[in-house]
């Protein structure tokens, strides 16, 4: 009964909808530093590039398991955003948030393939 009126915590959306975003800050902001230590001339746009569609091509099955990695863990980032509340919350998306981006950049730092081997 509770739940059919409304009830709960309406600024959970909000909570979730900002962790997903801190979500995309975060992977941006690993792309650009990676870029950048890669000597790029335009990180920022070679960046955002690479969120959307990578210069240096995956195999397909490499780039739907990256793709897979970083919707769920922007996915369950939110989730601990919505189902949380109070200072868990926080700590809770924090976690959330570092252990996802470390789990996707660690996956695609270990199926890269160095330029010497593209070659």
């Amino acid at each position: 009964m509770y739940l059919a009126r409304g009830g709960g915590d309406p600024e959970g959306w909000l909570w979730a909808l900002g962790a997903i975003a801190l979500y995309a800050l975060i992977s941006y902001a690993l792309t650009y530093r990676a870029r950048a230590r890669r000597g790029s001339g335009h990180p920022a746009q070679d960046a955002l590039h690479d969120l959307t569609d990578r210069e240096e091509p995956q195999r397909p099955r490499q780039r739907l398991v990256s793709r897979a990695i970083m919707l769920c863990g922007a996915a369950l980032t939110g989730l601990a955003a919505y189902t949380t509340s109070g200072v868990v919350r926080v700590l809770a998306v924090a976690a959330t948030a570092v252990v996802a981006v470390a789990l996707w950049a660690y996956y695609d730092y270990r199926t890269h393939a160095p330029a010497a081997q593209r070659r």
